[in-house]
């Protein structure tokens, strides 16, 4: 076998292995990828079962004390994204407990903050 006809199969087998890497990963995100609905009505049960005594975690419904904001104010606010409230989960804050969650469940409780943007 010649060396060009060497490197041209060398060539096509690294193009399928991307191709096939490449597939293989578009096919992972997809199959993990949840629809939104679905993700947000599990952010709200989380909301519900972690959040809802300090924050009012439905819309339009005022929250138990004064100091936390609702949700609905979260998701109102200029710049809240789903990365900004991961990061801001993921720092201490005084006044609110340090939350140890899964990379999903602050998915799921961002896609649900986000739901309830009203602007």
């Amino acid at each position: 076998m010649s060396r060009s006809v060497r490197i041209y199969a060398g060539l096509a087998i690294l193009m399928a292995l991307t191709m096939l890497f490449l597939v293989s990963v578009v096919h992972k995100a997809g199959g993990a990828s949840r629809p939104a609905q679905r993700t947000a009505s599990e952010g709200h049960r989380l909301a519900q079962a972690w959040c809802q005594t300090c924050h009012a975690v439905e819309p339009h419904m005022p929250g138990l004390f004064d100091q936390a904001p609702s949700f609905q104010a979260i998701a109102d606010r200029h710049g809240t994204t789903a990365l900004s409230l991961k990061v801001f989960w993921r720092t201490s804050h005084q006044t609110m407990p340090n939350l140890v969650i899964t990379p999903e469940q602050a998915d799921a409780l961002a896609a649900y903050i986000l739901s309830l943007r009203s602007n």
